[in-house]
């Protein structure tokens, strides 16, 4: 129970700081979605995003910030076992799985619905 407590409360704050960030500034959802999944990437180099990780679970991992950690944890990783050649995998081996998701749904859900071009 504790873990689904704490994975609401991390997401609920990225996303209250998302929605603020839209509100009380002139920056474009654009703006933010790129903004989040860079300071998620350059946290988890710092090693500063892990610990939210650990705490939130799913609440840190799927939003945005998610995305970054995920690329940037998967480069380390791979550069580890791999050497200079984990830069060009480890993001990809890292995020495919979303990617792909994000592709896959997004398509069925373009067939089902009907969306206005």
């Amino acid at each position: 129970m504790q873990a689904y407590l704490m994975a609401f409360v991390i997401g609920g704050l990225i996303c209250v700081i998302g929605q603020l960030l839209m509100d009380l500034t002139p920056l474009t959802p654009a703006h933010i979605l790129v903004m989040f999944v860079v300071l998620g990437g350059i946290l988890s180099g710092l090693g500063l995003y892990q610990p939210l990780v650990d705490i939130g679970g799913a609440g840190a991992t799927v939003p945005l910030l998610g995305f970054g950690h995920s690329l940037v944890s998967g480069t380390i990783e791979e550069v580890n076992k791999a050497g200079f050649w984990g830069i060009f995998s480890g993001a990809i081996k890292a995020s495919a799985m979303g990617i792909t998701a994000a592709i896959v749904f997004g398509l069925l859900m373009a067939v089902i619905f009907n969306p206005k071009g």
